[in-house]
């Protein structure tokens, strides 16, 4: 299985959070719970990311998996073909 992330979708995924509640977040884009970890990365030398929500809100879960502020977007998508 390759090594490189797969995009999910070129857009960011808004996930309402909850302070202090650990999320992780599916870096290879292979899981079907997209933005979080199902556990399809075995095998692929990526891990997914865990992320604690430091407030209650919207949070922006890169969907791309290019992000450079993983997990969250940082607006990479808009520069993919």
């Amino acid at each position: 299985m390759s090594e490189s992330p797969i995009i999910a979708q070129k857009e960011p995924y808004g996930v309402e959070v909850e302070e202090g509640k650990a999320y992780f977040w599916c870096a290879c884009g292979r899981s079907q719970k997209q933005p979080f970890c199902d556990g399809s990365h075995k095998g692929t030398g990526l891990t997914p990311v865990r992320h604690v929500a430091g407030k209650d809100g919207k949070l922006w879960f890169c969907g791309c998996k290019q992000t450079g502020k993983a997990p969250l977007c940082d607006g990479t998508h808009k520069k993919l073909d």
